[in-house]
């Protein structure tokens, strides 16, 4: 069989744990909201948990990954984990809202991905990479001795060929786990797919690439930067190791499958909110940049201050998509003027952060997710920070381990 660059892998699983304190939402997720990590910390205490195992990003500028390396090795020298050889998860997520998302937990060989604009790969970024953003976490990944996930990589699938109809074969798969999430996250059950019954998922995966000469087939939701650092991770192996790097696990990282098609899977714009700025001096920034107030164009966005919103659009635009044109935007403004910029999930949570003086939102419009293959492929990648798979307390959690120094 051809390989795709995706399939089963050796997996770490917890054996006997409170898997509520043990599972935790992706660490780039509340980095505006450092009460949350506190809740999360107060719940979670001393005992054995994914928090302990990895930095959240609301912490990122501090990054000391030898404790975190630390931890690593105390939990594989405890035996907290059981190891499921060659195999992948079949994943059901009962979100907050009820909905079941589906995915299927296995190893991309990162020789298949490449986040660079223009690349032809089977995997691709679905939007710009910060290469400034790398640095603090390769520094955490480069010598930890396992990896967890909380990337979650699209298929396009709309005839539902492969992850929806393992449900057809749920009986077949052993549970693993099944227990309520944290914080809103809904509920979890996972179901194991050795390595035998892995081969008719893989030939179905392989049947989406068609006969395209360079076929986009797995385009990245969630988790692009974790995704790049592994990729420098590897190649700088490579340089170490030469043609040992091949073999070594590092080649190949721990992902969540899901089909774009999920009705389950909405895609949600993610806002801007600028903070510690002369908020007047940005407007005229961005008015001298063709944002107007009112709807008469195209590229609409909402401007929020002080609790105030007010509609604007781009009679100039330097992007295809609105948040594109604002992106670019703030980045020239940023470039030369004091501002501190997030990326925030929730109308409500940019009205919170912008009632202090010196912030001020832009509430994006929402995106297509039937566009976003065929933008990609046209266009290399969308602007950084275009879109969010769901809330936040619907990201991934982190669960599952692998090994990506070897023992």
């Amino acid at each position: 069989m051809k390989n795709y660059g995706f399939g089963p892998t050796d997996l770490l699983v917890p054996q006997t744990l409170d898997m509520k304190k043990w599972s935790v939402v992706a660490c780039d997720q509340y980095t505006s909201q450092p009460e949350y990590w506190e809740r999360v910390r107060s719940f979670i205490g001393g005992e054995p948990s994914t928090l302990h195992l990895m930095l959240p990003e609301v912490d990122l500028g501090n990054a000391q990954p030898e404790p975190i390396y630390g931890r690593m090795e105390e939990y594989l020298s405890q035996n907290i984990f059981r190891t499921l050889p060659s195999s992948m998860i079949y994943v059901k997520r009962t979100l907050h809202d009820g909905t079941v998302r589906q995915g299927l937990i296995g190893a991309l060989d990162l020789e298949c991905y490449d986040y660079h604009k223009g690349a032809t790969t089977l995997c691709r970024a679905t939007e710009g990479t910060v290469e400034e953003r790398l640095p603090p976490r390769i520094r955490i990944r480069e010598k930890a001795p396992i990896e967890m996930p909380h990337i979650m990589v699209l298929i396009d699938d709309p005839a539902y060929t492969v992850i929806e109809a393992l449900e057809q074969s749920q009986a077949a798969f052993p549970k693993l786990y099944d227990f309520e999430l944290m914080e809103k996250g809904g509920h979890i059950q996972g179901f194991i797919i050795d390595e035998k019954k892995a081969a008719p998922i893989l030939e179905a995966i392989g049947n989406l690439a068609g006969e395209a000469e360079s076929p986009l087939l797995f385009a990245v939701g969630d988790g692009n930067h974790s995704l790049a650092t592994a990729k420098v991770c590897y190649e700088n192996l490579k340089k170490e190791l030469g043609e040992q790097a091949l073999n070594h696990p590092a080649r190949y990282c721990l992902i969540e499958l899901t089909n774009l098609h999920s009705p389950a899977l909405q895609f949600e714009p993610i806002h801007r909110v600028v903070a510690h700025t002369d908020t007047d001096k940005l407007m005229a920034f961005l008015e001298e940049k063709g944002l107007k107030e009112g709807d008469a164009f195209d590229q609409k966005i909402v401007v929020v201050k002080k609790g105030e919103r007010k509609i604007y659009s781009f009679a100039t635009e330097s992007s295809k998509l609105a948040v594109g044109s604002l992106q670019n935007a703030l980045d020239a403004y940023l470039s030369k003027e004091e501002g501190e910029i997030d990326y925030i999930h929730g109308d409500d949570v940019v009205e919170a952060l912008t009632g202090a003086e010196g912030a001020i939102g832009f509430i994006l419009p929402d995106v297509s997710k039937n566009d976003l293959f065929p933008t990609v492929v046209k266009d290399g990648a969308l602007p950084r920070k275009t879109f969010s798979m769901g809330h936040a307390h619907d990201k991934r959690f982190y669960l599952e381990c692998r090994r990506i120094r070897k023992a």
